[in-house]
């Protein structure tokens, strides 16, 4: 297949904090990122919206999914949790209608697909049994009472959270703002979420690294799971 082709099928954003973010928390905490360790048992990658709705429509969303694929695996053998949250089909509202419109809010409340949560998933990633699935009726899948993911979270004993996913700065960011409003310690993957334009993706990015969590590539995520002590 021509490479021209093939860029049009599967992109990562071409992301970047800038290095007076990077001094600034340098300055203020004494460290660049605020979390230089992870647990993998206390661990959670959460994956949000990679339905066939979403990601078949944006090769963004299909450039990040070999490393969304990288982190389930990797986190999954250290003995993390994986966590696919998928949207709810929720009800129309008039705010809903009025803002949407009609025709997009009926789109916007089917597109998480009807079925078994593993099977709204996109069709490109593996599960394992004993990952988690879940259901928002938010943007947000840790806004309370809109998802049940906190609750099976905190059954599991995590403190750590891995957000990955699409859209970058709507259900990603709103997702990463409410995990650390519960006490999470929140890293959004830099190049496991994404959004239709660079300059989105990053304005998100910027805002979580300075207000809300770390903001660290799959590489050095990846890192993080295998430099942590064993289990026992």
């Amino acid at each position: 297949m021509d490479a021209a082709v093939q860029d049009t099928e599967a992109r990562i954003h071409a992301w970047r904090i800038e290095e007076r973010e990077y001094r600034r928390q340098q300055e203020r905490r004494g460290r660049r990122f605020a979390y230089p360790r992870l647990t993998p048992a206390r661990t959670a990658l959460v994956v949000i919206d990679m339905v066939p709705f979403f990601v078949d429509a944006n090769p963004y969303a299909r450039g990040i999914a070999p490393n969304v694929q990288q982190l389930a695996d990797r986190l999954r053998a250290a003995g993390g949790t994986v966590a696919w949250v998928l949207p709810a089909r929720t009800e129309r509202t008039p705010v809903g209608d009025e803002f949407h419109g009609p025709e997009a809010a009926e789109m916007f409340r089917n597109c998480g697909g009807t079925g078994p949560l593993p099977g709204r998933l996109w069709p490109g990633f593996a599960t394992a049994v004993d990952d988690l699935f879940a259901e928002k009726s938010a943007p947000s899948a840790f806004f309370p009472g809109r998802c049940p993911l906190p609750d099976l979270l905190q059954e599991r004993g995590i403190d750590t959270v891995l957000i990955t996913g699409t859209v970058t700065q709507v259900c990603c960011e709103s997702s990463a703002r409410d995990a650390f409003t519960l006490g999470y310690r929140v890293v959004m993957v830099a190049d496991a979420n994404a959004t239709g334009r660079d300059q989105d993706h990053n304005a998100a990015l910027a805002t979580i690294y300075r207000s809300f969590g770390d903001v660290r590539p799959t590489a050095e995520v990846l890192d993080l799971i295998d430099a942590a002590p064993a289990p026992g």
